[in-house]
């Protein structure tokens, strides 16, 4: 017998979406030039978890997502973004950049809560992040996240309040 989720209010799902765009515009802001891995893990209130990962490369100039389903990974990674914000659905969710560029990969988390996106601990983050199995780890940095400013995000996109 499997249980049927709550449908989200729709004013709310759309709030989320938006809320999401500014999310992105924001972090891809904050992660700056270079080569990227998002990840994004959602437990579900029914105990399924579901996740996307994308590669993208940012430039002064543009952001480059592979050619080959990066798209596709994106849009996805979109999509549990605005589940996870919006909350009605989602037990917890997990955001993780790990710039890739560097010579020692960074690597950052934020948590959902309340509609927005947290930094996480980097120790925190670490603990999350050892491998299971007894072999060595990949050598990574685990940095702290820089805080995702809603609010001045908003007012970038409209400056006059």
């Amino acid at each position: 017998m499997t249980s049927e989720l709550p449908r989200p209010n729709d004013v709310d799902v759309v709030a989320a979406a938006s809320r999401a765009e500014t999310v992105l515009a924001t972090l891809v802001a904050a992660l700056g030039e270079g080569a990227h891995q998002l990840s994004l893990a959602l437990d579900r209130i029914d105990g399924v978890f579901l996740t996307a990962d994308v590669s993208l490369k940012l430039t002064p100039d543009a952001l480059y997502l592979p050619e080959e389903g990066g798209e596709d990974e994106f849009v996805k990674l979109r999509m549990l973004l605005v589940y996870a914000l919006e909350g009605s659905t989602a037990r917890s969710a997990v955001l993780i950049a790990t710039t890739l560029s560097d010579l020692v990969p960074r690597v950052r988390g934020w948590s959902a809560r309340d509609g927005w996106l947290h930094p996480m601990d980097p120790a925190e983050l670490e603990r999350s992040q050892a491998p299971c199995a007894d072999g060595p780890a990949p050598l990574r940095q685990f940095v702290p996240a820089p805080v995702l400013d809603r609010y001045a995000a908003l007012l970038e996109d409209n400056p006059h309040g």
